[in-house]
């Protein structure tokens, strides 16, 4: 088969993704999807949008090869295609946060004013975690944990955290995580329990950047996602 003009034909190939990635509520499946496989309903429930809605936009992503579709029974559950996703994601982000000034400004308002120390890395995190020197807590939700997380990590989430701050270890600094850098549920977390005198912190991203880099991964056994 004959191309008149190949580069444009790729670049109109690269444009089907682009145009994919470019909807916030897409952008946001992503980051639920990167948690683990889920399906409409169970996305649309997350998300608090109408599974037609939902439905759509799942089609957009599954058409540009962002994620893939497995029929399990009645239900069909959908997953990134490939950790290339995640990267990709990853590149939008970084560009916006360093080209943007409204990202700044949204940062500076809502995500300093809540914890603008220093986040720890995930070396930092595995060293202090064989030191036995942090307690390492999971504020997403029990379906997400239950399908992946940071071994030895403790699943509190967001709503519990200061309930279950009074049995934390006072001796031992908690460190939080969620779905990824700018996951509001970690940045609450840790100002909660400054509020009520822990000392804590942030891992850097997320569960599923963690995943992405090679790093163990505990699934609560007989778990699948719904």
């Amino acid at each position: 088969m004959s191309i008149r003009n190949p580069k444009q034909a790729l670049y109109e190939q690269f444009a089907i993704v682009a145009k994919a990635l470019g909807h916030p509520l897409r952008l946001e499946m992503i980051e639920h999807l990167a948690q683990g496989a889920r399906s409409v309903e169970a996305l649309a429930a997350k998300l608090g949008q109408p599974i037609a809605n939902v439905s759509q936009h799942l089609q957009a992503l599954r058409r540009a090869g962002i994620v893939s579709a497995e029929r399990d029974g009645k239900f069909v559950h959908y997953s990134l295609s490939d950790e290339s996703v995640l990267s990709a994601f990853a590149s939008v982000r970084g560009v916006a946060e360093r080209q943007l000034a409204e990202v700044d400004r949204i940062v500076r308002g809502y995500f300093d004013a809540r914890d603008d120390m220093r986040p720890v890395t995930r070396e930092e995190l595995q060293r202090l975690m064989r030191d036995g020197l942090v307690t390492v807590i999971d504020v997403r939700p029990a379906d997400e944990f239950a399908l992946g997380h940071v071994p030895g990590a403790t699943n509190v989430p967001l709503g519990e955290v200061k309930a279950w701050s009074g049995s934390a270890d006072a001796g031992k600094e908690v460190i939080a995580y969620c779905r990824g850098p700018w996951c509001v549920m970690s940045f609450e977390a840790v100002a909660a329990l400054r509020s009520l005198g822990h000392s804590a912190r942030r891992l850097e991203d997320g569960m599923p950047e963690w995943k992405a880099a090679g790093l163990p991964v505990e699934v609560l056994a007989g778990i699948a996602a719904k």
